[in-house]
């Protein structure tokens, strides 16, 4: 850079920018910023502050605890167990209901199981064999029941057989039912108790207005399944409780929503798909002897998740509120602004009206001096030569009659001394030391007029 650009760079960072107010007489640009400031001053009314509530101080640290109670009595009659009736204790796990619980709707049974030496069931790989050799003794079979004792079991001339375990025998079936068998289940009801506090606002509740108690079947089906078909493999329930407290209306007006879904993949098609478990009933003989019922429960999970929040009027949200606004009003003046200087047709106009810069007094008034003196010289008569006259004709006149001019100068002399000290009179020049005489500056443009 040269040294006239670091020296134009050095005094621009003694510039100062203010603003300035142009009233622009534009229908459309007035139009657009009005629309403008409609828009947000209705999108902080009716957003911010109406639906969204921001003048509000927020607590999300919902505090909550959860307690279930399921009712419900059902009758089945199976060749496996016969006549039952079975109540909560049977089908509710566990029977302390809190924010899980379970309801058994179909049951598989392998009663009486003891512990001894039997055949591995067949389809398990690990465990299929067609000679002694291909069962290690003490190794357990995996995804098995038992431990392997080092012997291959064949039925009949069969070439292939199972390894013999050592497990609860006998093993476990594969078979299942096809329709379930607590069909009944669905008449079930559950209540549902929701203590919450937000500490931030020292507010809690416990009381309902509504009698938070569902049927089982109403609450499958608003999670949008089919209960008989969850009921056959199981499956999990979503139950959300959502809080949403505006504690500046009264405190019973501070009520609960619920909605339901289903949240395990219905779609899934998988020997793991639904929801079940395994549990066992013991006993002992006569003798003494150990032995159980082995029971594999399918079922629906329901899982209650609450979440809410807390509001209340605070003077501190408030005003950022409203100044986030305000910033919104600049924003719209911002984009009208740069539509008036460089959109709209007459753009440049606007723009030099805007943008103006201001020197300093000093240099202002030297600027209007040679402003002055050059509209001074193009109107002083003499200055160019008349129409239709050369140029290289003028000073052959001057010489042969060199009486006249002098007398033209000696005329025009006043005159031109008038004009030119009206003009110094407009000039303002505060910190000029030398006073400019407007006889001498006359006498000088006559000589020059006559040397010419």
């Amino acid at each position: 850079m040269g040294q006239a650009a670091w020296k134009g760079f050095a005094l621009s960072l003694f510039d100062y920018k203010t603003a300035k107010f142009v009233v622009a007489k534009s229908k459309k640009v007035g139009l657009l910023y009005r629309v403008l400031q409609l828009t947000i001053l209705l999108y902080l009314l009716i957003w911010v502050f109406l639906i969204k509530k921001s003048y509000q101080d927020i607590d999300t640290s919902l505090q909550s605890a959860v307690v279930t109670k399921v009712k419900g009595v059902a009758y089945t009659n199976t060749t496996m167990l016969g006549e039952r009736l079975w109540d909560v204790a049977d089908f509710v796990i566990p029977s302390q209901g809190e924010n899980v619980f379970f309801v058994v709707t179909n049951l598989i049974v392998t009663p009486n199981q003891r512990q001894g030496i039997c055949a591995e069931r067949e389809g398990i790989p690990d465990g299929e064999c067609s000679e002694d050799t291909d069962c290690h003794a003490g190794e357990s079979v995996v995804a098995g029941h038992g431990l392997k004792t080092g012997r291959c079991l064949r039925v009949g001339n069969s070439t292939r057989g199972t390894c013999e375990i050592f497990a609860w025998c006998p093993v476990e079936t594969m078979s299942m039912p096809t329709d379930p068998l607590l069909k009944d289940a669905e008449g079930f009801t559950v209540f549902i108790k929701n203590f919450i506090r937000f500490p931030k606002f020292n507010f809690s509740n416990s009381k309902n207005l509504y009698c938070p108690i569902f049927r089982l079947g109403s609450i499958v089906r608003w999670a949008g399944a089919d209960f008989q078909d969850i009921a056959l493999k199981g499956g999990v329930i979503g139950i959300h409780i959502e809080w949403n407290c505006d504690l500046d209306k009264a405190a019973p007006k501070c009520d609960p929503r619920y909605y339901f879904n289903r949240l395990d993949n219905k779609h899934t098609k998988s020997i793991s798909s639904g929801y079940n478990f395994r549990f066992a009933r013991y006993y002992r003989d006569s003798n003494g002897v150990e032995f159980r019922d082995l029971m594999k429960a399918y079922g629906i999970r329901f899982d209650v998740i609450v979440n809410g929040k807390a509001g209340k009027f605070s003077i501190i949200p408030t005003v950022i509120n409203i100044g986030s606004g305000l910033a919104l009003m600049g924003a719209g003046a911002f984009f009208c602004d740069l539509v008036l200087i460089y959109l709209i047709r007459k753009s440049d106009f606007y723009r030099d009206k805007k943008f103006e810069r201001v020197r300093s007094q000093e240099k202002e008034a030297n600027v209007e001096l040679e402003v002055n003196e050059i509209e001074l010289e193009q109107e002083l008569p003499g200055d160019k030569p008349a129409e239709g006259v050369q140029q290289d004709e003028q000073p052959q006149e001057l010489a042969q009659s060199g009486r006249k001019q002098s007398n033209s100068c000696q005329l025009f002399e006043p005159a031109r001394s008038g004009l030119l000290e009206k003009s110094i009179k407009n000039v303002k020049q505060p910190q000029i030391s030398q006073t400019v005489k407007t006889e001498d500056i006359a006498g000088a443009l006559g000589r020059e007029q006559i040397q010419r």
